[in-house]
């Protein structure tokens, strides 16, 4: 059902959170949102027809300003092409995070540009009716045939999502139990999607795929049953971890060092190379990230450091003159 339309604002601001997706076990089916870092859009009404990208910082002129070739400027697209509204969008895009980082860096931006523009236009549509054009908007950055929501979806709804399909798109949040804490190591590093996508087998042994399932139902109930131990338990990707582990200097010691420091577990957030660790404490979180921040110092990479609950909120609208 369709949101009641509130009073349209002159100027509209809001904020989408990285996301840490695959979760270990959960190639492309599962997520979760952090509170930082993540990207901000501002729209705004204008004169010109359709959207046009006013400025965007912290990407290094990298990004193209062509609206329909922006992941935010697509998602703008698709969100007024559904309403069939004619208005005038400026955007601006500010990132707050690298690019490539496997932190859904491009999924950020498309949900903050929807989640604008539908503030904005007065919230015409509901919060999980945005999801199809941030995705529209996803798929600029990764391509028609690789587009999944196990970025976008937390980044919108926040907490912990299950992507169960995608004909019908079926999005399933799941709770986070109390305490939960992610320590985000960001190595400075870069690894295009695509290359990280390259190198993935095209087919697995029956006994991985068997295993792979049982860690991702049994990561499932651990979150459903708030059960820690069971979550450490699940924390294992026997497919896609082992191959694209070879793309991080370290991988096997900053891992070592994050569950010696007390990490329920510690993996390969989305494409890598940002690594993530799970804790049952936030102390314990920062005690992981300590750790896998001095390993990936001891092999020569310099890396940045979070430490976050699970972001249940998602995506926000911020006061337009929010700092």
């Amino acid at each position: 059902m369709s949101a009641a339309r509130h009073p349209a604002p002159a100027i509209a601001r809001a904020f989408a959170p990285a996301t840490v997706a695959n979760v270990g076990c959960g190639f492309d089916i599962l997520g979760f949102a952090v509170a930082a870092p993540g990207d901000e859009v501002i729209a705004r009404r204008c004169e010109t027809p359709s959207v046009t990208i006013a400025c965007i910082t912290g990407d290094g002129g990298q990004l193209p300003r062509e609206a329909s070739a922006n992941t935010a400027g697509a998602a703008a697209l698709a969100l007024l092409a559904h309403l069939g509204d004619p208005t005038g969008i400026e955007l601006e895009l500010h990132k707050h995070m690298p690019l490539g980082s496997g932190l859904g860096s491009s999924a950020a931006s498309a949900v903050a540009a929807v989640v604008a523009v539908n503030a904005l236009l007065g919230k015409p549509l509901a919060r999980n009716e945005l999801l199809p054009f941030a995705l529209a908007g996803e798929r600029v950055s990764c391509g028609p045939g690789a587009v999944h929501a196990d970025n976008v979806a937390p980044a919108l709804l926040g907490g912990f999502v299950l992507v169960r399909g995608y004909a019908p798109l079926d999005v399933v949040p799941l709770p986070a139990p109390d305490g939960l804490y992610c320590a985000l190591a960001l190595p400075d590093l870069e690894v295009r999607t695509l290359d990280a996508r390259s190198i993935l087998p095209r087919s697995i042994p029956l006994r991985d795929a068997v295993t792979q399932w049982g860690n991702v139902a049994g990561l499932v109930a651990g979150l459903l049953l708030a059960d820690h131990a069971l979550i450490a338990r699940s924390l294992r990707d026997v497919v896609v971890e082992p191959v694209r582990a070879t793309l991080i200097p370290g991988f096997d010691e900053v891992k070592r060092a994050a569950l010696a420091a007390g990490a329920l577990g510690c993996g390969i957030s989305g494409a890598c190379p940002t690594m993530f660790a799970l804790s049952d404490a936030e102390a314990t979180a920062a005690r992981a990230g300590a750790a896998m921040r001095a390993a990936f110092l001891a092999e020569g990479v310099d890396c940045a450091l979070y430490i976050s609950g699970v972001n249940r909120a998602g995506a926000q609208v911020l006061p337009p003159d929010a700092k």
